[in-house]
């Protein structure tokens, strides 16, 4: 396999250039749902933290931590 840096193998065997590949961005409706859902996970999400977990380019799983603190009371 040639070491090109500006190409890639598909399976079929065509080389793709880089250039080609950025200027035909795929959107995918999973990628879509998948954007959706950490859009739902952002929301109202005052204090904590979003981690998207993907392999093999796929967005396998999507946690949302949200940390709560309770009011402060005057001593």
């Amino acid at each position: 396999m040639d070491d090109n840096a500006d190409s890639q193998e598909r399976e079929e065997g065509e080389a793709v250039t880089e250039a080609q590949l950025q200027a035909a961005p795929v959107v995918d409706v999973d990628v879509e749902a998948a954007f959706e859902q950490i859009r739902q996970a952002l929301r109202g999400l005052r204090y904590g933290d979003v981690r998207v977990t993907v392999q093999d380019g796929v967005v396998v799983q999507i946690e949302r931590t949200e940390r709560r603190r309770p009011p402060r009371t005057k001593r």
